[in-house]
């Protein structure tokens, strides 16, 4: 068995053990507490900017708002639980969905789902075996949602009002990380937005990665730190690890309440 497998299959069980386990009971009844990893630098060495919000070129884009990442019931909740109940994830990204409908915001979904045939992939990065291997976001197929309510794969129920009103953008899927597979630049683009407000799951992979690409493309990104999450596993703690590359590389760090702020007083 090569190291890279036995890798995947050690935090496959882990992964098991936490959701099966009382770490995640200890999880969702013992009130966080601020880590200080995560606080702001008292005197940050980097240039400060900031994004200026103009509401004709702006947009909320937000990554993966699926049960797989966000509910107790999801296959990865017991890595990634922790992270969502301190950073209030489920709740804060909620708002930003309500935010974007009361302010007559462009609403942007990019959601992440495995058919099939994506099964097939003769080679993997170690979380794409791992989302594999656990059935993360599968879904039957790309022509049918046969199965797909309240799956992994589905959103959230309480997002499901704000996604499914005929207004909100669906993207077409992405398959790893970021959306370079998928339609959403372009239908940014052809909505006349170079401004993105940029949240959802998970910190370091998906979210980081839109984060990335959106910046290579010309778009001006702002992140809303506390509407993401990540997994924390002896690897190392997937939330601090984003929240330093989005200090280093986008157009804004804010909490959701600054974001309703900023928003409610943009022109």
């Amino acid at each position: 068995m090569s190291i890279f497998f036995k890798g995947a299959v050690t935090a496959l069980v882990f992964m098991a053990e936490m959701a099966a386990g009382e770490a995640v009971e200890s999880m969702m009844t013992v009130k966080p507490s601020p880590n200080p990893a995560y606080a702001e630098p008292a005197e940050p060495a980097l240039p400060q900017i900031d994004m200026e919000i103009d509401r004709s070129r702006t947009a909320i884009v937000i990554t993966d708002p699926q049960i797989d990442f966000l509910s107790p019931d999801g296959v990865s909740w017991g890595v990634i639980g922790q992270s969502v109940t301190e950073q209030n994830t489920v709740e804060n990204l909620e708002r930003l969905m309500k935010l974007a409908k009361d302010e007559d915001l462009p609403l942007f979904i990019s959601p992440h789902h495995y058919y099939p045939t994506d099964h097939g992939w003769q080679f993997e990065g170690a979380l794409e075996r791992l989302m594999h291997s656990i059935g993360m976001f599968d879904r039957k197929d790309p022509y049918t949602l046969e199965g797909f309510a309240n799956s992994g794969s589905d959103f959230m129920p309480q997002y499901r009002q704000y996604i499914h009103d005929g207004e909100t953008v669906i993207t077409s899927t992405h398959k790893i990380y970021g959306p370079e597979q998928n339609d959403l630049a372009l239908q940014l683009r052809k909505r006349g937005i170079d401004k993105v407000i940029l949240a959802g799951m998970s910190a370091n992979l998906c979210t980081q990665a839109h984060l990335y690409e959106l910046l290579e493309q010309g778009f001006e990104v702002a992140v809303v730190k506390d509407a993401t999450a990540g997994a924390i596993v002896p690897d190392g703690d997937g939330y601090l690890a984003a929240l330093i590359n989005f200090r280093y590389v986008s157009n804004g760090v804010w909490t959701t309440e600054e974001t309703v702020e900023r928003v409610s007083k943009a022109l």
